[in-house]
């Protein structure tokens, strides 16, 4: 065999388990992730972890930042598409805390990109080059979303 043929064979293998990885994350560990988020809303994992619903009605577990009427996240894949042209619907489940906003994905400044990352992910390598880096969701909360204690269980609203 050739070091051409070699070479194939090693890709073929790592393309492989990344989509098996892939699909192991969003077939059993996401709703895990979803599940303990519902069930022990002042869990651990609750303080660095919410669920997104986006536009289109897909719920994700993703990390967060919470800061005043803002909320950040960073968008690891192409979930964050739906999200770019700016003051998309979502909604939240934060701690047990049911929210709605309006969310935007920031492309053109990395400065600012760079100081909500240096909060919301701290252990990101400095030396990581920015088109590595995740994107930077900004949620803006709605107003009436912030001051009513909305602590339903059950995200979709249901009793």
């Amino acid at each position: 065999m050739t070091w051409l043929n070699w070479l194939i064979i090693i890709l073929g293998i790592l393309a492989t388990a990344f989509i098996a990885l892939r699909a192991f994350m969003l077939l059993v560990g996401n709703p895990r992730v979803v599940a303990e988020l519902r069930d022990d809303p002042q869990g651990d994992r609750a303080g660095i972890v919410m669920l997104l619903e986006l536009p289109d009605g897909r719920e994700l577990p993703v990390n967060y930042l919470r800061e005043g009427d803002q909320v950040f996240a960073g968008a690891d894949g192409g979930w964050w598409r739906p999200l770019r042209d700016g003051n998309a619907p979502v909604r939240l489940l934060i701690r047990g805390e049911t929210l709605t906003g309006k969310a935007r994905v920031v492309l053109d400044d990395p400065a600012y990109k760079r100081d909500v990352f240096d909060r919301l992910r701290p252990t990101v390598p400095k030396w990581l080059p920015d088109w590595l880096d995740a994107h930077l969701v900004v949620i803006d909360l709605d107003p009436a979303s912030r001051t009513t204690n909305n602590t339903a269980p059950d995200f979709h609203g249901e009793a």
